[in-house]
């Protein structure tokens, strides 16, 4: 079987003086890749893929790649593996008729090259088989007919590298090491800063006795489908700008990236664990949040060096060292335990407490109700950033929400319970809230908040000396104070979110800059809706709007700043 792509017409030409005699299906002809290695312009037309040979290539966003292959006798055993590595990737396969000029024992000489294209592509293909995704995926026949195989592939993402290997003698060939009727990979142990993992080894290794070595990936974001999805992302910094472009010169260590080793030991001396590059040799750039280590023909592994309290993703591969090939396992997952326990703060009942958490960082709180309880409620209040909260009940976990703005969580009581918060940080910046645990139904320290905290003003309100505008309320009757600031034109949203923390109320602002107080609720939530006109303004000047809910228990909560502007002419 040979593979290629190359236009029609030079495809016939290389195809047809094959075809005029029986002959076995080579693995390599050595003597046309030499020519290759030669002929570099060649070699850039079209990629020629020895039977049982796994290809490496490159994909440009949008821009389809196909190859042919020819198989020419029927009932022949054929398979086709397609490896995405950083990219979905959608391909398929088709196969049509060969002329019988081509597929006959004719020793004349070739007929001219427009009739030839025209044997071909008049035809319409047969479809075999498709398929859009980055899982690696398969096309197996146990008897496929002859004919002319056209591979198309096509990346709509991104550009991309990629692998494909086919073969018509897949039960022989078996370069993928085989994975155990349990490919799962096991958390044994697990500390703060370690994690042990154990899997079964491969029945290539086991049965077969293959020389096979498994290598650990292990990452911070998600799970890898493949060892070339884990190079990619290894040398996206690099590689990836340094991709070939149509037109220029390649040298012969280039040839490494379509499947063909420099020389007969290039495949043995090219550890697996060197990234393919194009172009001349480049140092990556290190990947701290990916780290990959290959530990022999071991089946346990303790992972070190890890953070506590931090989700790792572990990938297993199973390499077989002669043809350089892998399979993956099926991927785990594992938290690492937290540090040793700080110092918890007591919460009192009915009582609202100020927390400050370190950037990244975590608090406990403990609450224990002095009585028996049907119900217990936590109310928080979350200044700047987003936190996340989890509350659990003697160990068990009742609760894991991430919380902005207002949130209160009601749960079901438990006689003599004790309650441990853990209140955990933004990744962005140090994190202040207000938190309130009691056992008493109506004890509400926060005021109830609508869905949507923003203020909306009326542009066609809008005048020189005033602007209109409106906020949503609850069926709670609470009262409501707005408060004004000119600020200049220069004003951004980013230094408005600088001053977002809801938590400092109408008593950090100046008397001058109140507007009015008032009260409201409406029973039907659809018209909770309040309006108001803030007058006294002066023409052409920005001004940041602050809207203040205060609750029966004196806290307040503030809506999300308004930043509106007059008119200059009326």
């Amino acid at each position: 079987m040979f593979l290629l792509r190359c236009p029609l017409p030079l495809l016939l030409l290389l195809l047809l003086p094959l075809c005029s005699r029986p002959q076995k299906l080579p693995t390599r002809d050595e003597e046309l890749f030499q020519l290759q290695i030669r002929d570099k312009a060649f070699f850039h037309d079209s990629s020629v893929i020895p039977d049982g040979a796994e290809i490496s290539s490159y994909l440009f966003r949008d821009t389809p790649k196909r190859y042919f292959f020819v198989v020419e006798e029927d009932n022949t055993p054929l398979a086709v593996t397609v490896t995405p590595c950083d990219a979905p990737l959608e391909w398929k396969l088709s196969v049509q008729e060969l002329p019988e000029e081509a597929s006959g024992e004719g020793s004349g000489d070739p007929e001219p090259l427009e009739q030839q294209k025209q044997q071909i592509t008049n035809e319409e293909g047969t479809e075999l088989f498709s398929y859009k995704g980055n899982d690696v995926e398969y096309f197996v026949s146990s008897s496929s007919p002859s004919g002319l195989y056209q591979l198309d592939l096509l990346s709509t993402e991104k550009d991309t590298h990629f692998k494909v290997y086919a073969t018509t003698t897949p039960e022989s060939d078996q370069p993928y090491p085989e994975l155990p009727y349990d490919p799962r990979i096991d958390v044994t142990s697990l500390g703060r800063t370690t994690v042990t993992l154990a899997w079964k080894p491969s029945p290539t290794a086991s049965l077969l006795r293959q020389p096979i070595q498994y290598c650990i990936v292990i990452n911070k974001e998600h799970n890898f489908k493949s060892l070339c999805a884990v190079e990619a992302k290894l040398s996206s910094d690099d590689a990836f700008m340094m991709a070939p472009k149509p037109g220029l010169d390649f040298s012969p260590f280039d040839f490494a990236h379509f499947g063909f080793p420099a020389d007969n030991n290039s495949g043995k001396e090219r550890g697996f664990l060197k990234s393919s590059k194009f172009g001349r040799q480049t140092s990556p750039k290190p990947r701290v949040d990916l780290h990959r280590v290959c530990i022999g023909n071991k089946n346990i592994f303790t992972v070190s060096d890890l953070k506590p309290d931090t989700q790792y993703y572990f990938d297993m591969f199973a390499v077989n060292t002669n043809t350089n090939m892998s399979t993956a396992y099926v991927g785990t997952f594992a938290r690492t335990k937290e540090e040793a326990k700080q110092k918890t703060v007591e919460l009192k009942d009915g009582k609202v407490t100020d927390v400050f958490i370190k950037r990244k960082g975590a608090k406990f709180l403990r609450f224990a109700p002095v009585s028996s309880h049907q119900k217990v409620t936590f109310s928080v209040h979350s200044c700047l950033d987003a936190v996340q909260i989890q509350v659990r009940r003697d160990g068990k976990l009742l609760l894991s929400q991430s919380v902005e703005g207002v949130r209160q969580f009601q749960l079901r009581g438990k006689a003599k319970a004790k309650y441990l918060i853990r209140l955990k940080g933004s990744k962005k910046g140090a994190s202040m809230l207000k938190i309130l645990a009691t056992s008493r139904p109506n004890k509400q320290s926060f005021p109830s908040l609508p869905e949507d905290t923003r203020i909306k003003a009326f542009d066609k309100l809008r005048t020189c000396s005033s602007v209109t505008v409106a906020w949503l309320g609850t069926q709670e009757r609470n009262k409501f104070c707005i408060y004004k600031r000119e600020v200049d034109d220069s004003y951004n949203e980013e230094q408005k979110k600088r001053e977002q923390n809801q938590c400092l109320g109408p008593d950090t602002r100046k008397k001058s800059e109140k507007v009015l107080c008032k009260y409201f609720h409406s029973q039907n939530i659809q018209k909770a809706v309040t309006t108001e006109t803030i007058r006294g303004l002066q023409p052409g000047k920005s001004y940041l709007l602050d809207v203040y809910v205060i609750g029966h228990g004196g806290h307040s909560v503030k809506y999300q700043s308004k930043l509106v502007k007059t008119r200059k002419f009326c």
